[in-house]
């Protein structure tokens, strides 16, 4: 058996879901960081369960010939894949996505995944970091130590910029009760919002918090002040606003509708492939009745309304997503329907004919048993799912196929370059 501190040396077989490569001594599988499949390594063994052991690749015996240099912390926000060339891990990404399907949904599938590629660097709109010790930074890839966000390069320089203004601000004010930050950006970068999180001791916070806004480059600051169930304005405008036409193509986008969304709110976090994502999906959603669950703050729904379909329906139940949602449709209102509830009570509680499509974009958690059945009973004749989780993804097609779907499409988008994330589309028929 192995033992935590042990260096063994190792034989890297293939990637696993959530960055780490697979390898075996003895039989027992070893989960690798560090490492490429192909590659010869000797890794320090650090924790170890009954079934599987984790390890660090602490030497390269044999390299690949992907293999690049990292000019950062490869395990600062979750960048285990830094060390690969680019291409490669696109590949990577498709066999973990073909894996998962495999193992998880018990699923074959047939022909080439293509994987959308991104430009690596300052793709993100949305980021969290935490404040600590008189830094704004992401956790270290299994620790609670804070790196620098901005070497990471997922950034724009502008974005890191801020937040080091940030910091230095929160750090003259002598802010220790600030947990975290969110941040969220529009596409352009023009409009930056940052969301403050409180410890819970702090109490209400201090009108000082307002001189955030003055900061070059912030537009907003917004803060949750319990028992408040909605963030309060510190300072400037509380969200960051795309126009519809920059989403899906001036030609395509009818009136001048502007997708709004405040930090507290999910929204895709890159944004070269944003528009990608939406072209890629509006095809598959076909001429007839959509609603779309898990809607967010509308980024299909709307898009969908802007390029022209006339009988949508967007299911949100979270508070603060739904009241961003039900602004964003507002000038679509002779087309798009919002519903603000849970996508199980919309389900049980649908009447009349069901929708051609069903589009699903749920968190990574993935759907609920309870949502999955409710798909299944609606009959729609299509359902168009999004995911940001392949295990998620894998399990609920899986039930889905087993209900009498079947997998007319996948693809993937590198929507988190360097990471071990990747998003997925899969659109189902119904046999």
């Amino acid at each position: 058996m192995l033992t935590s501190g042990a260096v063994v040396e190792l034989v890297i077989e293939k990637p696993a879901a959530g960055g780490r490569m697979i390898a075996r001594h003895d039989g027992q599988v070893v989960l690798v960081s560090g490492a490429i499949p192909g590659e010869r390594v000797r890794a320090q063994i650090g924790r170890v369960d009954r079934s599987v052991a984790y390890a660090a690749a602490v030497e390269i015996l044999g390299a690949s010939a992907d293999r690049r240099p990292v000019a950062g912390d490869p395990f600062c926000g979750g960048c285990v894949y830094a060390h690969v060339a680019y291409s490669r891990q696109l590949d990577l990404k498709r066999e973990v996505v073909l894996d998962a399907f495999r193992r998880i949904g018990k699923l074959t599938i047939d022909g080439p995944v293509p994987v959308e590629a991104s430009i690596e660097i300052g793709y993100r709109m949305r980021a969290g970091v935490t404040a600590r010790g008189g830094r704004l930074g992401f956790f270290r890839e299994g620790t609670h130590e804070i790196c620098d966000a901005a070497a990471t390069g997922q950034l724009l320089p502008e974005t890191g910029r801020v937040l080091a203004d940030v910091a230095s601000a929160l750090s003259e004010l002598r802010a220790s009760y600030v947990a975290s930050i969110e941040l969220t950006e529009n596409m352009a970068a023009d409009q930056r919002v940052l969301h403050i999180e409180l410890r819970p001791e702090s109490g209400t916070p201090p009108a000082a918090f307002s001189t955030l806004a003055r900061i070059a480059g912030v537009t907003g600051v917004t803060c949750f002040a319990p028992p408040n169930r909605d963030a309060i304005v510190l300072g400037g405008r509380p969200a960051v606003a795309d126009p519809v036409a920059a989403i899906v193509g001036a030609d395509a986008a009818e009136g001048g509708a502007m997708l709004t969304r405040r930090a507290t709110t999910f929204f895709q976090a890159n944004r070269y492939l944003l528009p990608t994502l939406v072209s890629r999906v509006i095809p598959w959603i076909g001429n007839g009745p959509v609603v779309d669950l898990y809607a967010g703050v509308g980024l299909f729904a709307v898009a969908l309304a802007a390029t022209g379909h006339a009988h949508v329906i967007a299911v949100e139940g979270d508070r603060t997503s739904g009241a961003d949602l039900a602004e964003n449709a507002r000038p679509f209102a002779d087309r798009l329907r919002v519903r603000r509830t849970s996508v199980e009570a919309f389900l049980d509680g649908y009447e009349g004919e069901p929708a051609e499509t069903l589009l699903v974009d749920p968190p990574r958690t993935g759907m609920s048993r309870e949502a999955v059945d409710g798909i299944v009973d609606h009959g729609a004749r299509r359902v168009v799912y999004v995911s940001c989780d392949v295990a998620t993804l894998a399990r609920d097609i899986g039930r889905l196929v087993q209900a009498g779907y079947a997998i007319a499409h996948l693809e993937a988008f590198d929507l988190f370059p360097n990471t071990a994330h990747v998003e997925s589309l899969v659109v189902l028929e119904r046999r």
